[in-house]
Order: C-alpha cells, then structure tokens, then sequence
C-alpha cells in the first residue's frame, strides 16, 4: 500500500514538474517573440495557440507528438491546422527544436464584406468609446491594435487628421484626414491615459464588441451583425476605397500594406456596372506596351513584371 502511494505521489510530482517546464517554456517563447519586435496581439495569438496545442495533449517539446494532435481535429479545417502548424513553427525556430512542417494549405477565402448602413448601426448604438474606436476603424481601415496604440498626440484636431505612426504587420506610417465628426468624438473622450482609449487591452474591446454585436441581432433579427468583426470594416473600407478609385496602389497605401499582392484581393470583391468601368489590358514587352498606349490605354500598375493598362468603357 506505502509502495501504490508513493508510485502516485511521484506520478503526481512528475506531472507537476513537465507542467512547469511547458509553462516556462511558453513564457520564454512570449518574451523571445518581444524581443524579436513582435506585437503585443500578436504574442498573445501565439501564446494561446501554444496552450490550445497543450489543453489538446500535445508535448510542445515533442514534433512528432505536435503533428499527431493536429492532424486528429477534426472540427479544424485546413486552415486551422496551416495556422497552428505556423504558430508551433515559431515557437520550434525560437526554442531550437528541429522539425519538419506538415503541407497543410489553407482554403481561400473572399473576405465578408458588410454593408455601410450595418457599421453605422453599430457605430451609433454602442457606447460612447466603442462607438468611436468603430468610427475610427471605418474613415482610415486602422487595425484594432493600431486604434488602441493611438496616442493623443497622434490626433491632429486643427487639421483633422490621425498620424499613425506605430503601425501593425510591419506596415507603413501614414496620415489620414478624417471627419470632423470623428475629432470631435475623440476629444470627447475622457484623457485617463496617454492613449487616446485608455489602457484597456485588445480582447477587452473585442469582448464588448462581441456583446453589442450580439444585441443588435436580437433587436434588428438580422443575424449580418454575427458576422462583423473589426476587422470586416477595414476590409470593406478597402473594398470601397479600390470601387471609389480603381487605384490600386493607392488603396495599398492607404492600407499601409508593402506587397501589393496583400491589396489584390480587394479587386475581386467589386462588381463594377456604372459608365466608369474599364477595360483592362496587360503588356509583357515594350511593343505590346507601345500598341496599347496608341490605341488609348493608361499604363495602370506593373504586377510581377507584367505592366498592366486601362481605358474607361
């Protein structure tokens, strides 16, 4: 019975000894991913993807324990497993742990585009704060930690402009003139903080707008609102941006993003019928280039080294 006991006791005390590893070891990882200049949202990401793997029964320290416990969800779609593959791929390179990643590829998706009048719903039936950060979101496609890492001096009231200059993904500084609507909200909010929003941390903000997305369902019956994130208002600012223009690079810009292939996307969710439409036409050589100009075209934007022309209809 002294021998059951003790074999449990040491059982327990093993236990208790591989959990504190993990945990250290995923602390090491969050501190690791700071130093490289990685986001504060995006080490949380990586973090709570590590303990998911764990809670699952992966041994982190193990690979091939890894790909076995991704390969048996069956509620994640190819995807999730590209995603988690990616996230333990970090934490691998960190921790020097050599590994070979499955060839998981992720399905494609258009993103949801949302319709103006459902943001401006949202916007104008949550709170004073949320109702701003959303509006914020919708006049310059900022990203929710960008909105949150706004400072006050950052705010450009005789000018009515936003300064970003802290921006996510490794993106562009830029400036955005916004409405007057907008800077007088934003002066409205009480200066608690050197941040324009307080303190409070991303997932917060993403709570709360999980709350006020979920009673407008219920008081609109217009389940849309389930599917709005923060980030869907930056997709269709974008959309409407590209609709708006047909300027490419300038919705890159806007976006702050640095590989125009990030932008493309943006072209395939615009269904254009009015007289502004134009015919596209592409030119590999400087012959092809020259008939183009002749017969009326403008040269466009160059995409991987093929010059892309337009003319309107």
């Amino acid at each position: 019975m002294v021998e059951v006991e003790t074999r449990i006791e040491e059982q327990a005390a093993g236990a208790t000894t591989e959990q504190a590893k993990t945990k250290g070891a995923i602390v090491t990882f969050a501190w690791k991913l700071q130093r490289e200049g990685y986001s504060e949202s995006t080490i949380k990401t990586y973090v709570d993807a590590m303990k998911i793997l764990v809670r699952k029964g992966a041994d982190i320290f193990n690979p091939t324990s890894v790909k076995d416990i991704v390969a048996r969800q069956r509620s994640w779609n190819n995807t999730s497993k590209f995603n988690y593959v990616n996230f333990y791929d970090a934490f691998a390179r960190i921790m020097e742990i050599s590994w070979q990643k499955p060839r998981y590829r992720p399905v494609e998706k258009l993103p949801f585009i949302c319709q103006e009048r459902h943001i401006d719903q949202l916007v104008y039936s949550a709170g004073k704060k949320m109702g701003t950060v959303l509006l914020v979101i919708k006049e310059t496609a900022l990203r929710i930690g960008e909105v949150l890492g706004l400072l006050w001096e950052n705010i450009d009231s005789e000018n009515n402009r936003i300064i970003l200059n802290n921006p996510e993904k490794r993106g562009r500084s830029r400036i955005f003139k916004v409405s007057e609507e907008l800077i007088s909200r934003l002066w409205a909010l009480p200066r608690k903080s050197e941040k324009v929003f307080g303190n409070s941390n991303r997932h917060n903000y993403e709570a709360a707008f999980l709350r006020l997305r979920k009673r407008l369902t219920a008081q609109q019956k217009n389940p849309v609102f389930k599917r709005i994130t923060f980030h869907s208002i930056r997709h269709w600012k974008a959309t409407m941006l590209y609709h708006q223009t047909k300027d490419i690079l300038y919705v890159m810009k806007f976006l702050g993003h640095r590989n125009i292939k990030n932008t493309l996307v943006y072209t395939q969710l615009v269904e254009f019928t009015s007289e502004k439409d134009f015919y596209v036409k592409t030119a590999k050589t400087v012959e092809e280039a020259c008939e183009l100009a002749k017969s009326g075209f403008t040269h466009f934007t160059t995409i991987e080294g093929i010059q892309v022309f337009r003319k309107p209809k």
